[in-house]
């Protein structure tokens, strides 16, 4: 394109004086302002950065497919476990019919009569709805029993499996005589006559003592027995009554074919003080009328008869002396049943003998000596 010439006179370029120059004002189309900020026509366009919308992106998409199939395979457990707890809730095959779909194992004294009063109220309901915690709990409070477990078998069964009790003595609470195991609880007799026991019988507690109480003197019978047994001695079958009244004195009752002796052990050395008694009973027999008790409490001296006349504790019921017997309660201690004198109003004399058994020469030890043939002491 040809530019377009501007002519311009002589005159027009002349000023005359006092006059200013002043340029001539040119077409604004014909000018071209350099400091405006518009862009140039000229300038060469920018590539644009094409954008793309509505589309995911392949991870997120991947994502959102793992969560649907997780949903949907959650959607169709849940479905089967509605059919399945469906069928299982109202199926018959699932009901408890008769009692021979109660299997008991594990029991000896406990009968099963005792066990389906328990087990007994579930004949007939579905076997996912039998509450297992709640019949172990009451299968455990039976005495005999000392942990219980119920399971489930499929279809239709129920198994329990008791752990009984192991009786360690026979205790004297009140008018009848029970078992007893290591840790107080008292257990009914056997009602068959199948198994008999060789224990001694607990006198001196209470029907209503609390379990701690009697399973602290049960420490003290356990370690009574534990001594007179040591080495193959066995002499806790001698015993036929332990009186644990006092814990500081356990006293027992020796079955003697000369008549029943109370020996006085104290709270140690059982052993020991009973070996004493072992070895001198027949002297004590030869020099005294007759021995109804021996102290041994004390080192170095021995009483012979501190407690005096024997009483009689109520008697035994007679169902209640078959069941001792026929459960191997002995004999003495049935037909004695001793307690000792209580303490009366009216002064009675008691004849005691008190032996030494400090050496009677620095040469001798342990040569007994008798110190006093009676001594009159004052009973209230």
């Amino acid at each position: 394109m040809a530019r377009k010439s501007v002519s311009l006179s002589q005159e027009d370029l002349e000023l005359t004086p006092g006059q200013e120059f002043v340029p001539a004002t040119l077409d604004d189309s014909r000018l071209v302002n350099l400091e405006s900020d518009a862009e140039s026509p000229f300038l060469r366009a920018q590539k644009r950065v094409s954008v793309r919308r509505g589309s995911i992106p392949k991870k997120t998409a991947t994502r959102l497919m793992m969560v649907a199939v997780a949903a949907g395979v959650m959607f169709a457990i849940a479905a089967l476990a509605g059919v399945a707890y469906s069928y299982g809730a109202h199926s018959w095959r699932f009901a408890i019919n008769s009692s021979d779909d109660i299997e008991i194992s594990g029991t000896h004294n406990v009968p099963r009569a005792q066990v389906m009063e328990v087990m007994g109220g579930d004949i007939g309901r579905n076997i996912f709805f039998v509450p297992l915690a709640d019949r172990k709990r009451q299968l455990e409070e039976i005495p005999w029993v000392e942990s219980a477990t119920v399971m489930r078998f499929f279809p239709n069964r129920l198994h329990v499996d008791l752990h009984e009790r192991t009786p360690v003595a026979f205790a004297r609470l009140g008018p009848r005589i029970e078992l007893m195991d290591a840790s107080g609880v008292v257990m009914d007799l056997p009602a068959s006559s199948h198994q008999k026991y060789s224990f001694p019988v607990i006198v001196g507690m209470g029907e209503a003592e609390p379990i701690s109480t009697r399973a602290a003197r049960m420490k003290i019978y356990g370690e009574l027995v534990r001594q007179l047994d040591a080495g193959g001695a066995n002499y806790s079958q001698d015993l036929s009554e332990v009186d644990l009244s006092d814990p500081d004195d356990a006293k027992v009752t020796v079955n003697d074919p000369s008549g029943a002796v109370l020996v006085h052990l104290g709270a140690s050395n059982y052993l020991d003080r009973y070996k004493i008694y072992v070895t001198h009973v027949a002297e004590w027999r030869q020099q005294f009328q007759k021995v109804d008790s021996v102290d041994l409490r004390y080192d170095h001296q021995i009483i012979v008869n501190p407690d005096g006349k024997l009483v009689a504790q109520k008697p035994l019921s007679k169902p209640a002396a078959r069941a001792a017997i026929a459960a191997g309660v002995k004999p003495t201690a049935l037909i004695a049943a001793e307690v000792r004198a209580p303490a009366t109003n009216a002064r009675k004399p008691v004849k005691r003998v008190i032996i030494s058994t400090r050496p009677a020469h620095r040469w001798h030890k342990k040569k007994p000596v008798r110190l006093t043939k009676t001594r009159q002491d004052w009973r209230h």
